[in-house]
């Protein structure tokens, strides 16, 4: 039995330590690649700036899909090594390497065609050639999205969380390098943004290639030599996948909604303000995100060996970690706010944004706390096979509690843009207490059925 293996069969917090850390860092690094990219296209001006922020929410449902079909796979696989069924592990693997494949075919060439209409929709205004020039190259480079999404959910559902740190830590660096060059040097402009994230994807993916297919060191056989389509692998892999895709496409549609508010109540300035200062928050709850995709894997073992008090101690621990971690954010992000606001406001373009960020950052301070109960409940559910009630958490936070209060408070109330943030904390405390009562229930559900 590979040490990963061994490790998530084992004891949930250690497991769940030891997993999270490597995740953690490596999303850490993928996220400072993102502030990164946004302090160079802060350079271009607060146009540009606005320009990627239209392009965000169509990005966000592309990584949703990608993100999605892993938490599927890192599922499907995780349950069947707790149940030692290698065989279906390996067919999981090949089988949502083939799906990628077939995703990427049918939809990479429409999302080009239509980058300009739907950023024109999205209201782009005076930005939408920069955000069709930015949008289009994104859209190129899905099947690597995909692949290296999948790539990570393999390794982590078997617990070889250190190589996945490795490839997405690579990743990062190499954008990081590329990027400044490509818009700059080369003087690409915003396209050069793009282009880096396209490049640097391609490189690791053929690192991925090799460790999956050609070394074959990892507990997961990657093999199409007899490879045959089995319509109940796949159904269970998209049975979490699926709802997992929708919950980010529910939130691409909220930041979608979000953007149409602020620009009604404060102009594109405000969407720049939001785009910059979210690029933070989302490096806020990275190693939130680190945490939960470690217990999809320790949970789905877990299950899959029938053995769910280990699912209680391991949803529990996840949380109150979590909220450590986030309770520091919090602080650190409240007093430092102006300074951190000040590396998206270095140009003469983009230096009247400065005082809003800062107050934006400063905002969500409440919001961090909150994140933790709703997402680690998101993926007991996820790890379990039950992808429709994961979903189901998702519709509530975004669309009956965000939507409501950022539309109350921002337009009903009218507060403009200032409400609009008020309103994503009030929806994130309601959703992350309503998550957590939800899992807390099926769990102890789980344990007295059996």
């Amino acid at each position: 039995m590979k040490d990963g293996v061994a490790l998530i069969m084992g004891d949930p917090k250690k497991a769940i330590l030891k997993l999270s850390g490597p995740m953690i860092v490596a999303m850490l690094l993928m996220s400072t690649y993102n502030i990164v990219n946004a302090i160079w296209v802060a350079g271009l001006g607060s146009d540009a700036l606005a320009a990627v922020g239209f392009v965000t929410p169509l990005f966000m449902i592309l990584m949703g899909g990608a993100s999605g079909l892993g938490a599927g796979v890192a599922s499907v696989i995780s349950r069947r090594i707790g149940a030692k069924d290698k065989a279906g592990a390996d067919s999981a693997a090949s089988h949502a390497i083939v799906m990628t494949l077939l995703l990427s075919a049918v939809l990479t060439v429409p999302l080009i065609l239509i980058t300009e209409p739907i950023v024109i929709l999205f209201g782009a205004g005076e930005t939408t050639t920069l955000a069709t020039e930015y949008g289009q190259v994104i859209f190129l480079g899905m099947f690597l999205i995909f692949f290296t999404n999948i790539g990570y959910a393999i390794l982590r559902a078997e617990g070889d969380t250190k190589r996945a740190m490795y490839a997405m830590a690579a990743s990062s660096i190499l954008n990081m390098i590329i990027d400044p060059l490509l818009i700059y040097t080369a003087g690409m402009g915003i396209a050069g943004a793009a282009w880096g994230m396209v490049i640097s994807l391609a490189m690791v993916s053929c690192v991925m290639l090799y460790w999956l297919v050609f070394r074959k060191d990892t507990y997961v056989t990657l093999s199409f030599r007899n490879f045959a389509w089995h319509g109940r692998t796949v159904g269970a892999i998209l049975g979490v996948g699926l709802p997992a895709s929708v919950e980010f496409f529910l939130m691409s549609i909220i930041a979608i909604f979000i953007n149409g508010l602020l620009v009604v109540t404060a102009g594109t300035d405000a969407v720049a303000v939001y785009t910059a200062g979210w690029r933070v928050v989302f490096f806020a709850i990275i190693p939130l995100v680190g945490i939960s995709t470690s217990l999809i894997s320790v949970a789905g073992a877990a299950y899959g060996a029938r053995m769910y008090e280990k699912i209680r101690v391991a949803h529990t621990f996840s949380v109150l970690f979590g909220v450590a971690i986030a309770l520091f954010t919090s602080v650190v992000t409240f007093l430092f706010a102006s300074q951190i606001a000040m590396i998206f406001s270095y140009s003469a373009d983009s230096a009247h944004l400065m005082p809003e960020i800062a107050l934006f950052l400063a905002t969500m301070c409440f919001f961090y706390p909150f994140v933790p109960p709703g997402i680690m409940s998101g993926s007991i559910f996820q790890a379990t096979g039950k992808g429709l009630t994961s979903l189901m958490i998702t519709v509530l936070r975004n669309l009956a509690f965000i939507a409501v209060f950022t539309y109350l408070f921002g337009i009903v109330l009218g507060y403009g843009e200032h409400g609009v943030w008020w309103g994503i904390v009030a929806g994130d405390i309601i959703g992350g207490t309503v998550a957590f009562l939800w899992a807390r229930y099926y769990i102890e559900r789980l344990i007295a059925t059996g």
